[in-house]
């Protein structure tokens, strides 16, 4: 039952949570509407994935050292996967965006060329998924959080 006490893991998990959970209103007082799907997407502010490597990290620190290897590898890890946030993944959504409108376009052009009844098919298609990455402030974000909570969670479980 030892990992019902690893303050690492769960400060992390939650940090995910929460992040995610934060987008909803964060959203909502951008565009003033209600976006409940932002909870279970990826992308947006701020970026859980961001929040969840740093309080690893710090939550390592605090536990091991922040001289310790463990600490060295979280850290590295953390970076790692901030870099990919705002790299390749938010590239894959720029793509991905492009793509959608390739297969409009595709479909008006079809629709247009022949005169044959609109399928079902055609009006139930899946868009490829757009926000996908993200951008630099949004992983600044996510990573302060995930610092904060790794900090306010060991102050309030971890008397001194």
């Amino acid at each position: 039952m030892e990992i019902l006490s690893n303050f690492p893991l769960w400060v992390a998990l939650f940090s995910i949570i929460f992040a995610q959970a934060v987008k909803v209103p964060l959203a909502f007082a951008a565009t003033r509407r209600w976006d409940m799907t932002l909870v279970t997407s990826t992308g947006g502010m701020p970026s859980s994935h961001s929040a969840a490597v740093t309080a690893l990290a710090t939550a390592v620190g605090l536990d091991h050292g922040f001289g310790s290897s463990l600490f060295a590898i979280t850290t590295i890890f953390g970076v790692i996967v901030m870099f990919d946030a705002t790299g390749v993944r938010r590239h894959a959504g720029y793509h991905a965006t492009v793509l959608n409108q390739l297969v409009d376009d595709f479909h008006k052009f079809v629709n247009e060329a022949k005169t044959w009844q609109k399928k079902e098919e055609t009006e139930k298609r899946e868009e490829l998924k757009e926000l996908l990455g993200h951008q630099p402030i949004e992983v600044f974000f996510g990573a302060l959080l995930g610092i904060i909570i790794a900090l306010v969670a060991n102050a309030i479980l971890i008397p001194y």
